[in-house]
């Protein structure tokens, strides 16, 4: 079983964690994102992996030198220029040869869908296409799907006004598909495959979707990064995790609360760390507070300093001695 995974994109939202490296590579709890995301196809039976690539390829071959990713084999494609979803899923699949029914996922999504179901319905019902579809509060942001009660796709209508939307089941970033749909794809261009490609499936009658209310979250904003490490500290996705790492020094008297030290950190005398992130080999100082916030790789906080409210400090960066921040970027990028 094949899939591409799609993981060129710029990762802007995350930045400045994403001015060095690919969001897909950031770490989580213990491990890069990426390797979450394919040990999780990996359990249901995927065994060859093809990254699309495009912004920072190089850091993806140097992490994966053997070409495997938590046991599963990896193939590369790296898109000459931007080519939008559609035309990146095009480009990775020819790029491997792939000529069967195969799996494509977005690379930044953290869910426990069971990809075997939607693997199982799309042939079921001899579909072309099939995706896989997660309830939100608040569908405006998404690609809304409507469906009739067997599950054939309706209509795909991409991030419609607030308060219009069909449906709150959204694309869930998850699709099975046949090498047809990549005939359907124009080369030479931008192409969105969920604005173009699903539409023109619709019409035809070849789009089918499988509704799963486990757990999804698009992890491709400062917010959700926080989150998804929480949740796994939490014991939302099975057993609750140290967030803590052996690797990692922490003072007697700082105070560690629902947060993520990770290997080679460390924590100085009397510093609080409450729900933040604090990446590998980052140095938060001396009575330094950070609240709701994440410290990039290398990055250090200086003493007495106070972080809170999403201040995203990126790797290497240097705050100084008493500083306070709120709500910000270090370094700033456009």
């Amino acid at each position: 079983m094949k899939a591409v995974v799609l993981v060129g994109g710029f990762g802007t939202r995350l930045r400045p964690l994403t001015l060095t490296s690919p969001k897909q590579m950031l770490p989580v709890i213990d491990r890069p994102m990426l390797e979450h995301v394919i040990g999780g196809l990996g359990r249901h039976g995927v065994d060859e992996v093809v990254l699309s690539l495009g912004y920072k390829e190089d850091v993806f071959r140097e992490a994966y030198p053997n070409s495997e990713c938590a046991g599963v084999a990896l193939k590369y494609a790296v898109e000459p220029e931007p080519l939008d979803t559609a035309g990146a899923v095009r480009f990775a699949a020819e790029a491997a040869g792939i000529d069967e029914t195969f799996i494509v996922i977005n690379g930044d999504v953290f869910t426990d869908l069971d990809v075997t179901s939607v693997w199982n319905r799309h042939h079921e019902v001899g579909a072309e296409a099939t995706i896989a579809l997660t309830p939100v509060d608040d569908p405006s942001r998404y690609g809304v799907v409507p469906t009739d009660t067997d599950g054939r796709v309706l209509g795909f209508v991409e991030k419609p006004p607030v308060g219009e939307a069909p449906t709150n089941w959204i694309n869930a970033g998850t699709y099975v598909l046949e090498p047809s749909v990549l005939r359907r794809i124009e080369t030479g261009r931008k192409v969105s495959i969920e604005r173009e490609t699903f539409p023109a499936i619709v019409a035809d009658g070849g789009l089918w979707a499988v509704q799963s209310d486990a757990y999804w979250v698009d992890a491709g904003t400062p917010e959700t990064y926080l989150q998804i490490q929480l949740d796994l500290l939490d014991g939302v996705r099975g057993p609750a995790v140290d967030g803590i790492s052996t690797d990692a020094t922490v003072d007697p008297s700082a105070l560690v609360e629902r947060s993520v030290v990770m290997s080679g950190a460390t924590v100085g005398a009397n510093a609080v760390v409450r729900e933040s992130v604090v990446s590998m080999n980052a140095v938060v100082g001396d009575g330094a507070v950070i609240e709701g916030s994440v410290v990039g790789p290398g990055a250090i906080v200086g003493a007495g300093s106070r972080l809170a409210a999403m201040t995203m400090v990126g790797e290497g960066a240097q705050i100084e001695d008493n500083a306070a921040y709120v709500g910000a970027k270090i370094p700033e990028s456009e």
